[in-house]
């Protein structure tokens, strides 16, 4: 059996529409993956693809060497995937509270999110659409992991924050994956934070991979990533 995720010559998109064409991918057990491209390249599309949302047209899923394109997103939720979406998916008539503990399975507690982010314990009695975008980023992140994953699936997590949200919160992801239980799959504009905190990249564009390898081969060579998907480092 083969721990971690695995993706093999996946075709998947909306209806009839393809938006991957024949993916292969690997995520290993503890592994951080950056996932760069640019708008429209697939990269939601392939986070929907592995927890379900995505109608999967060729092609197979597998976690820990199990079959799990037949699986609703819920099923593979309880087996230890996690999707932060773009669009944070925040219950915004719930408290702060109450968001985390709709969300809680297993052995995981308020303490242990209210740990990683303070600022949510500070507002955990506001209701969540009284919150800021950072505020709701971090909420929709603490939701997840009240799920207890052990694959965490970020989507654009960064989009539209101010730089010192950014940074605490590529913190907190360092700080989830400090003991090396945690498999992170990182889609993020922020080219350069996502390559720092990332063991290997992929860069996507038509809904393909076109590249693959270290990131730090990426952060030594920014003409590489310019050259496939015309994105720039910054400092």
């Amino acid at each position: 059996m083969t721990d971690g995720l695995t993706l093999t010559n996946v075709t998947s998109g909306y209806g009839p529409t393809h938006v991957l064409d024949r993916v292969n991918l690997n995520l290993r057990p503890g592994e951080r993956l950056a996932v760069i491209g640019r708008n429209g390249a697939g990269k939601t599309t392939l986070l929907a693809t592995i927890m379900g949302l995505a109608k999967l047209h060729e092609g197979t899923v597998t976690l820990n060497g199990a079959p799990i394109h037949g699986l609703s997103p819920h099923k593979r939720s309880s087996l230890g995937l996690g999707l932060v979406p773009q669009t944070r998916d925040i219950f915004k008539s719930l408290t702060v509270e109450e968001n985390l503990l709709s969300a809680k399975r297993g052995s995981a507690t308020l303490d242990e999110a209210y740990a990683l982010f303070p600022r949510l314990k500070e507002r955990r009695k506001n209701g969540g659409g009284q919150l800021s975008g950072g505020e709701q980023q971090m909420l929709a992140i603490a939701r997840t992991l009240m799920t207890e994953p052990d694959v965490i699936l970020l989507d654009e997590p960064l989009e539209g924050l101010a730089p010192v949200i950014c940074e605490q919160l590529m913190q907190v992801f360092e700080d989830l994956c400090n003991d090396g239980r945690r498999s992170v799959v990182l889609v993020e504009q922020h080219a350069t934070a996502a390559l720092k905190f990332a063991d290997r990249a992929v860069l996507m564009a038509n809904g393909a991979i076109v590249h693959e390898g270290p990131a730090t081969e990426l952060l030594a060579r920014p003409d590489l990533l310019n050259r496939h998907i015309g994105v720039a480092l910054s400092a």
